[in-house]
């Protein structure tokens, strides 16, 4: 498989494994240098609806995700919004 891809899958297994999501998609994929940034969507349960005991509903959120050149997730944060 190229690099790429082991690249975005690498994202997606991440996030789902360590953030209370339902379905993440790889939007942007950046190499810098030997480094990669990425940028995924990921839908969540609306917390404030969950907090309220209201049927749930799934929010669209972003993420931004950091991966060094061992391929190692170095840094990852849910992002206010995103726009191209």
């Amino acid at each position: 498989m190229s690099k790429i891809i082991d690249i975005k899958n690498l994202v997606i297994q991440f996030l789902k494994e360590n953030v209370n999501c339902h379905e993440v998609t790889v939007i942007k994929l950046d190499k810098i240098d030997e480094s990669w940034d990425a940028i995924a969507e990921v839908y969540e349960d609306d917390s404030f609806l969950k907090s309220m005991n209201l049927p749930p509903k799934l929010k669209r959120v972003f993420y931004s995700v950091k991966i060094d050149e061992t391929n190692e997730v170095v840094a990852y944060e849910k992002m206010n919004d995103y726009s191209q």
